[in-house]
Order: C-alpha cells, then sequence, then structure tokens
C-alpha cells in the first residue's frame, strides 16, 4: 500500500447492542490513509472501543460497513487481522506463560519481518521476558502487547488506549515508535482520551462524544486555531455585534470589557475594526492543543 492510500474506510458504521435503545456508535464516516497516524479522542464511554472492537470484527456492525486495506471487515476479517497489529484497551494475555512464552506463541500467528527487529523491540521497552506474566504490572504487560502488536511491522495499526499504564519515558519510546510506523508508510488509528496526548503522535484527529462523530480536525488546522486567540481589553463597552461580523471571527466570549476572540484567516479586517476603539491592551494567548480541545468538547455538550 502506497503512502496517501486509504487504509481504513468506514461509512456510517452503526453498533446497537441488543436490549438497548441507543446506539453505542452511530454513522461513523472516517477514513485513514497509510502513512497517516489518526486519534481517535473522547472520554471513557464515548465508542472508541466499541469502533475498535467492531473494526477488529470482534462484535459486528448493525448497519453501515467498513474496510481495511480495501478488504470487508466482517467477510474478511481473517486475512485482515495478518496485516494489522492490534492491541486492545483491555489487554487480556494468558497469564501462566512468561512474555517471551506469549511472544513465541504470538509469533507463530503473525510471523516477525526479522527476529532482529523483535529483539530490538524488546531492549527499548525493557520488556520483562521471564517472569508469568500473571506477575507482571499493568504496565509492564502493556509493553508485551505493544511489541507484540509492532514486531511484524504491520501495515495498519489498531491501539485502543495504547499508553495506558506506562511511565512517561516509555511514553515518549512508544511516541517514537509511531513516528517509525509512519515513515514506513503505516497507517495508525489509535484511541485515547488523553487530550494532551494527541497532540504528540497524530496528524489528524477524531472527536467523538456519545458514540457521534462530532468534529475531524488536523492538528496543524488545531495548531492555527490555538495560534490565533486573542484577548481584548476595550476602554468603553466592546463592539461584540461588529467583531462577530468579521469574517474569519469563529468565537468570541466576554467578560466585562475583555474580549476572547477565537480568528482565522486574514487579520487587517480585525485591526481596522479595533483601531476604531480605545483598547486598553491586546494579548496573544499561548493555548496548547489540550486547552483547545477541552473548550470545543464542552462547546458541543460537555465532557461527561
Amino acid at each position: 500500500m502506497r503512502s496517501g492510500d486509504v487504509a481504513i474506510d468506514c461509512k456510517n458504521l452503526t453498533k446497537r447492542y441488543r436490549g438497548t435503545k441507543v446506539d453505542a456508535l452511530h454513522d461513523l464516516t472516517i477514513h485513514v490513509k497509510a502513512g497517516e497516524i489518526y486519534g481517535f479522542l473522547g472520554p471513557n464511554g464515548a465508542g472508541k472501543s466499541t469502533t475498535i472492537r467492531t473494526l477488529m470484527n470482534f462484535i459486528q456492525p448493525t448497519s453501515g460497513s467498513a474496510t481495511i486495506m480495501g478488504k470487508d471487515i466482517v467477510a474478511d476479517s481473517v486475512t485482515i487481522k495478518r496485516s494489522v497489529g492490534y492491541l486492545s484497551g483491555d489487554l487480556s494475555m494468558y497469564l501462566k506463560m512468561t512474555g517471551a512464552q506469549f511472544l513465541e506463541y504470538m509469533g507463530e500467528l503473525q510471523p516477525p519481518v526479522s527476529q532482529a527487529y523483535r529483539k530490538e523491540l524488546i531492549k527499548r521497552f525493557q520488556a520483562e521476558l521471564h517472569k508469568p506474566l500473571g506477575e507482571l504490572s499493568r504496565g509492564n504487560r502493556q509493553k508485551i502487547g505493544i511489541v507484540q502488536a509492532f514486531m511484524h511491522q504491520p501495515a495498519v495499526l489498531i491501539l485502543d488506549e495504547p499508553t495506558s499504564g506506562l511511565d512517561p519515558l516509555m511514553q515518549e519510546e512508544f511516541y517514537e515508535l509511531l513516528t517509525e510506523a509512519r515513515q514506513r508508510g503505516a497507517a495508525v488509528f489509535s484511541s485515547s482520551h488523553i487530550l494532551g496526548e494527541v497532540q504528540k503522535m497524530c496528524d489528524r484527529v477524531g472527536i467523538i462524544r456519545e458514540g457521534r462523530l462530532i468534529a475531524e480536525r488536523s492538528i496543524a488546522d488545531l495548531a492555527q486555531e490555538a495560534a490565533q486567540t486573542f484577548d481584548i481589553v476595550f476602554k468603553d463597552k466592546p463592539p461584540i455585534g461588529k467583531l462577530k461580523q468579521i469574517k474569519g471571527t469563529k468565537e468570541t466570549s466576554v467578560h466585562g470589557n475583555t474580549v476572547t476572540l477565537h480568528f482565522h484567516g486574514e487579520l487587517r479586517p480585525l485591526f481596522t475594526e479595533l483601531a476604531q476603539h480605545d483598547i486598553l491592551k491586546l494579548d496573544t494567548q499561548n493555548l496548547d492543543l489540550e486547552e483547545i480541545f477541552l473548550r470545543f468538547y464542552k462547546q458541543n455538550g460537555g465532557w461527561k
């Protein structure tokens, strides 16, 4: 698969569990390209794991469809799994096996491209191979899970909360591993409820709430939005009506004579309007993307 080709393609993918009246996942339409890291962002219970389990055909969609590398997730699920690296959010292992035995077993199902690469991953993540998995901490089991997902250098990676349990140093190692996967052309679909995490590892992000995709943005667009946020203190009553009419104004909030304005595009019309008023102070906020996500999510119904 060439970089830029669609690797994961969901069309109106919907899942409703038996006995419920509300869709756990509703009309999800997204695509993930080869050579792209796509972050699926939302709080616990938003529908992230349902999406991933459906893509892996552990549960079947109620309606809609999806393909991975051009193959149907239901009809071709066995073939698909040969090309997918998967990491569960609720990592289940054979707890009496050692890490070495588990990786050997998983290697029988999906042979590594090279034993040298598997050894490199084990070393990078300081994976403990000689203890039974049941005796390892959550973080150390997660390291083993990461190694098994990546060791065969799959064309597609589907990862559910992949940094769960990892310490900060191992998280950074994981982000570097994702970058390497992207550089070799892999498509990565990774869920997260950690708002700042997607800033470090993703190219695009989909934001899901209560089973529905409420937004899809590139990290570059979000960074631009963060750079175009102004705090303006007026001497007199702010001209809110006129500010909202300026092309490029996305959002305004008012606290007394202070206006916080989020703006895209050509700045001249904004400053032309401001020049007609007494401005006591004008600051550009240095918002990080975590604050942008929080603000956006709250505007669309709240982070529940």
